[in-house]
């Protein structure tokens, strides 16, 4: 492990980034995206992209300049055509529709299609919760995800996130691949030459396997909890790809293996509401802090200090980082070096 600053990390990823001809406002966007991902303890879906992004956008997959457009619109709804731009601008884009809309009508749904991956799904909810809406965010991808019998993959380890407000706190927030674990944790395991457990893959014969090189050539992920993984992984493919009329399943791309002039023609959705238009806000926040408290409060099993609601590990390990920095593992450093030979930027 190696320390670096959550503003050190964030201005590395952001001239990386200019150099592939991102302006300097995305290139600083997207750059917080990850380093702020870095810095919850979340290694898989932060810098770590980094240079399969810079591979996308230097081949033209992903279009440095593109602009996403409102493809069509109504009070409390839009469709987003990304233009194949990098994952984090469509999907601010979005989420700031969706904040913008839910703000006059009290709750708004966004899909994006066409955009590049998308990262944390859960940093977008997180926005929205921090100017008191609650949020969820889905995504899909292409197919790597059994279904429960399946010998293949049928669908992507698709994300749900969702963030609610809490007054004078940090957002309650569950960011979840629908998988019994995600890809990139999978990639990581392997890379530090650790053993798959049995319950993450599926093999060609649709039973588990903990061989994890045959994913993901040869093996599938298993669902999250079965058939409850399956039936959510199902709805992020109905939200993020056919209600906007963007591409499924398997005609979503990979951003890791094809060749990098392909766009991946990822999508997703995100739903945002206005506490306030539906509910007191002094109410809200009552019935929230009675609800956060008496699950502070449940009695615990032997050395367990007290029960975590979703996203508080991640919001300490971030207050954290801000005073010591960042502990970058090294297949995270790995790849920041194999970005900055890329791109010509140093990273030590």
């Amino acid at each position: 492990m190696s320390v670096i600053s959550i503003a050190e990390l964030q201005r590395i990823v952001r001239e990386m980034l200019i150099s592939c001809g991102m302006s300097p406002l995305n290139a600083e966007e997207t750059s917080r995206a990850l380093a702020t991902t870095d810095a919850m303890g979340v290694f898989t879906h932060g810098t770590k992209l980094l240079a399969g992004y810079i591979r996308k956008l230097q081949g033209g997959g992903y279009v440095a300049s593109a602009v996403p457009r409102i493809e069509r619109e109504g009070p409390g709804w839009a469709i987003i055509d990304s233009q194949s731009s990098l994952g984090q601008v469509g999907s601010l884009f979005a989420i700031r529709q969706a904040i913008e809309k839910a703000r006059k009508v009290g709750i708004a749904y966004v899909g994006l299609k066409n955009t590049g991956h998308i990262g944390a799904a859960g940093y977008y909810a997180a926005m929205a919760a921090r100017e008191g809406f609650i949020a969820m965010v889905t995504g899909n991808d292409i197919p790597s995800v059994a279904a429960p019998g399946s010998r293949k993959a049928v669908l992507g380890s698709n994300p749900l996130a969702y963030a609610v407000p809490v007054t004078n706190g940090d957002p309650i927030l569950l960011d979840i691949a629908t998988a019994a674990v995600a890809g990139g944790k999978v990639y990581a395991a392997i890379q530090r030459g650790e053993t798959i457990p049995s319950t993450w893959l599926i093999g060609p014969d649709g039973h588990p396997t903990s061989d994890g090189k045959l994913y993901p050539q040869h093996a599938s992920l298993a669902p999250m909890a079965g058939h409850k993984g399956y039936g959510f992984g199902l709805w992020c493919e109905i939200l993020s790809a056919i209600l906007p009329g963007g591409e499924m399943t398997w005609k979503v791309g990979s951003w890791i293996f094809d060749e990098p002039s392909l766009p991946s023609k990822h999508n997703a959705s995100f739903i945002v509401i206005d506490v306030a238009a539906i509910s007191p806000t002094n109410e809200f926040d009552d019935r929230l802090r009675m609800l956060i408290n008496e699950i502070h409060s449940a009695p615990t099993a032997d050395g367990v200090d007290h029960l975590l609601l979703p996203g508080e590990r991640e919001w300490t390990s971030y207050r954290r980082s801000l005073v010591e920095g960042i502990n970058l593992p090294n297949d995270v450093r790995e790849q920041l070096r194999r970005a900055a030979d890329m791109t010509g930027i140093q990273f030590a």
